[in-house]
């Protein structure tokens, strides 16, 4: 069963729709106590780094996900706001984030004056990837983008994904049963849809 975590932010509905039609179970995560009965977790997030990070905090999120993620392994998906949260902080608010994976989140900076592309990142854009199952059957890696912000990782081992856009920056990232997008998958139609099954379908040893 996945759970998709509704805490105030990102496009539930439409996520669960795409489960719905491969067939998939899923549940939306209301209070903590509903994550006992889910297997894998999909952390959603449309808007801004200290309101998700509020929010959580808000509905007593925040310890229940640090033990389902990091104490028993529980596979997670982070999506837009629900990746960068990840991070231990960003430029875009005060509060800290989760710190599954190091690094930080920067605001994209046109340094070289490039007229061609303009803020936030919005629309489709091709990711380059590495191997990985997340990936399975996904031919063409081109997927819709909203954001002004990235994710610089103190790692590069769990960069899985890159995109271009001013700059090179982690468009998708893993670590051990950790996975996320800058992009979002339920607005990429069939790459994204395949993504989402990829991961309802993956099996972490």
């Amino acid at each position: 069963m996945i759970g998709i975590l509704n805490y105030g932010l990102g496009n539930i509905k439409a996520i669960s729709n795409i489960f719905n039609r491969l067939n998939i179970n899923n549940i939306f995560i209301n209070e903590k106590k509903d994550l006992s009965k889910i297997n894998k977790i999909i952390l959603p997030g449309v808007g801004t780094f200290d309101e998700a990070i509020y929010l959580l905090e808000k509905k007593n999120f925040t310890d229940s996900l640090n033990d389902y993620v990091l104490n028993k392994a529980i596979p997670i998906f982070g999506i837009c706001v629900g990746m960068q949260i990840m991070s231990n902080s960003s430029e875009e608010g005060d509060k800290n984030g989760f710190g599954w994976i190091p690094g930080k989140i920067i605001k994209f900076k046109n340094s070289k004056n490039l007229k061609t592309y303009r803020m936030p990142h919005m629309g489709w854009n091709d990711v380059m990837i590495k191997e990985n199952k997340l990936f399975k059957d996904i031919a063409n890696p081109e997927f819709y983008f909203l954001h002004s912000y990235y994710y610089e990782l103190e790692n590069p081992n769990y960069l899985i994904g890159s995109t271009k856009y001013f700059c090179e920056f982690a468009s998708v990232i893993n670590k051990d049963n950790i996975f996320a997008t800058q992009f979002h998958p339920e607005k990429s139609h069939q790459s994204g849809i395949q993504l989402l099954k990829n991961f309802a379908e993956l099996k972490l040893c």
